[in-house]
């Protein structure tokens, strides 16, 4: 079966077994109002019209009770299906080339100053990290992101391949990953989780934590002595009298103490849980999914190496994470109306501040790692996700020595099927350069973000669109889609000559993969062929390789110049009908025509354009 055909037929059986679900839920509401009317009826009978023993109202009510249970059972299990079938619609988007616009599009992590980020289209809408995210938690976003904005050593990269291959099959295990992000949306409270757990534990005295105890039991004797007191205030305007005699004096000396104790640890208790109250959500969706990777065998090195730090002697991570998810739930319970006047009596908050700190004392550190993992787990399943859904993409051979990036049908992931045009690359010691010219439009910029795409999933640990690819390890920068800037007072070539600034610090520090698009478009002839001459001959003698686009011919000089270094190669287009078409074929040589004039006459600029032919 292909990709297209498992995910359908998953999609089916969540599909069937929602319908089942709700139907299920009908019938139970439909039972529970018939149960109802019987109880009432049974009510009425006995303590009414005396016909039947009163006892009798209980079987329905029972009846009742159960139908209430079993219908929350049946909600649960219908958002189950929904969310499971939402994930496999998802997939199926996905490979039916109509993702855009669903999920995280990751524009958080867009950085202006990075060196490749927004001319690849790494963030934002439609993006590279849209297509292929599935991750459900923050930390998994950022691993993931982290992953494609820096290139990871040889041997990190055949170990997350490894991973990344272990889990494309493992349909299952990355759905039920999914659907227990989807549980509640994590992300909100998780960097201050993680700042919590790396903070030192705040110190609390035994005799602070004996002090504690004793004012709680004392304030428990004094709320049972003080309620017959508070019951005749309450009960005296309807004319009821209470016999039994009660005293207020320990209740208000219990709610001093109260208020003396938290003067002296009421800043530190607050600080204690300021970074973990609303942390709720997280804890159980990563609760839940280091559940399933404690459960699951693995055979990659890597992944088998993520589940071993996820054990220590005193238990399971999952296990103390449910532990400070209980305490959690119930700090929380302090913030109901009817048990808030208890809590505060009783120092609920500082008896629970204390066993957090304790909690953090043990597994403070180790939370971090358990964060980490999880995220590690979800960025390899997006991978993962990214080579099931697309059986074609091989993953890259990484070799070590000089600079290379060799592909043969190389393609762009995010271009539909139907529009994809494939090129052969080759750029290693010669040439090193490759200096594509073309008219507009023609495939010049599409080619560097190929090429740039290619380079940051190969060094990622994914797989790759093309039929195969060698790349040794490269620092990738590009200088495509530059901007002014009216807040910084910056023009576009201001811009564009700090980010060649960049490029050539990079290459200093080891080889890199440059893509230029138009390089100094923004000054005239004269000084743009001087310029690009310059900055792409330094960027060549500090060994690095790369692509760089023109339509100024002029500049196609410099490849001549370079020898064997560089090679001159070009797009053409041609005009059918009035209309222009591109093949998007990369071809030896110079283009020898340009299409400014083609285009302006299409749209009604100009009257005539004669063909510049050179």
């Amino acid at each position: 079966m292909t990709p297209r055909e498992i995910v359908q037929e998953r999609l089916a059986v969540r599909r069937k077994t929602l319908r089942s679900r709700t139907l299920d839920g009908e019938h139970t509401v439909r039972l529970r109002l018939i149960v109802f009317l019987v109880f009432a009826a049974t009510a009425l009978a006995g303590l009414v019209m005396e016909v039947i023993h009163p006892a009798w109202s209980l079987v329905p009510l029972g009846a009742f009770v159960f139908l209430i249970v079993r219908h929350e059972r049946i909600r649960s299990a219908i958002r189950a299906a929904e969310r499971g079938a939402a994930v496999q619609e998802r997939s199926l988007a996905r490979i039916e080339e109509r993702w855009i616009g669903s999920g995280p599009d990751g524009e958080r992590f867009n950085d202006p100053s990075h060196p490749y980020a927004a001319d690849l289209d790494l963030f934002g809408e439609g993006s590279l990290f849209q297509r292929i995210s599935v991750a459900r938690t923050a930390a998994g976003e950022e691993m993931l992101a982290s992953w494609l904005s820096a290139a990871a050593p040889p041997a990190e990269i055949r170990a997350r391949q490894k991973a990344v291959a272990e889990l494309a099959p493992l349909l299952d295990f990355r759905e039920a990953i999914a659907l227990a992000g989807e549980q509640a949306r994590a992300g909100a409270e998780s960097q201050s989780l993680r700042k919590w757990a790396a903070h030192p534990p705040i110190a609390f005295g035994s005799a602070e934590r004996g002090t504690a105890i004793a004012i709680s039991i004392f304030g428990i004797i004094a709320l049972f002595a003080a309620v017959p007191s508070l019951l005749a205030a309450l009960l005296a305007p309807a004319g009821i009298e209470i016999r039994f005699e009660g005293s207020l004096l320990p209740l208000g000396i219990a709610i001093l103490a109260v208020i003396a104790f938290n003067r002296r640890v009421g800043t530190r208790v607050a600080s204690a849980l300021s970074g973990v109250e609303h942390a709720t959500a997280d804890l159980a969706v990563l609760r839940s999914i280091l559940v399933l990777i404690e459960q699951q065998r693995f055979d990659s090195p890597r992944l088998r190496e993520l589940t071993a730090r996820l054990s220590r002697e005193d238990g399971r991570a999952s296990e103390s994470i449910g532990h400070l998810e209980r305490l959690l739930v119930l700090l929380d319970s302090r913030r109901n109306q009817f048990f808030f006047p208890f809590a505060a009596l009783i120092l609920w908050s500082s008896h629970l501040a204390f066993r957090i700190e304790a909690w953090r004392s043990e597994h403070g550190v180790a939370i971090l790692d358990w964060i980490g993992s999880v995220a590690e787990v979800e960025a390899i399943a997006s991978f993962g996700a990214f080579s099931f859904e697309n059986p074609a993409d091989p993953f890259p051979e990484i070799i070590e020595g000089g600079a290379c990036f060799e592909a043969e049908d190389l393609g762009h992931p995010l271009i539909p099927s139907s529009r994809l045009v494939r090129n052969d690359l080759r750029l290693g010691e010669e040439p090193a350069l490759l200096l594509v010219s073309g008219s507009n439009m023609s495939g010049k910029s599409t080619l560097l973000r190929t090429t740039g795409v290619a380079a940051v999933l190969a060094q990622a640990g994914a797989p790759v669109r093309a039929a195969k690819l060698t790349i040794s390890p490269l620092a990738i920068g590009a200088s495509i889609r530059l901007h002014d800037s009216l807040q910084e007072g910056a023009s576009r070539f201001w811009a564009e000559i700090q980010r060649l600034r960049q490029l050539v610090d990079i290459a200093s520090r080891g080889p890199l993969f440059f893509l230029l698009d138009e390089v100094l478009g923004g000054t005239n002839s004269h000084d743009r062929r001087i310029g690009a001459d310059a900055v792409i001959r330094s960027l060549l003698q500090k060994g690095a390789i790369g692509l760089a686009t023109t339509h100024d011919l002029s500049l196609a000089e410099i490849a001549d110049s370079l020898g064997g270094r560089a090679r001159n190669v070009h797009f053409e287009d041609r005009i059918d009908a009035g209309s222009m078409v591109f093949d998007y074929r990369l071809r030896e040589g110079v283009v020898t025509r340009s299409n400014a004039l083609e285009l302006m006459k299409i749209v009604g600029l100009v009257e005539s354009a004669p063909r510049d032919d050179h």
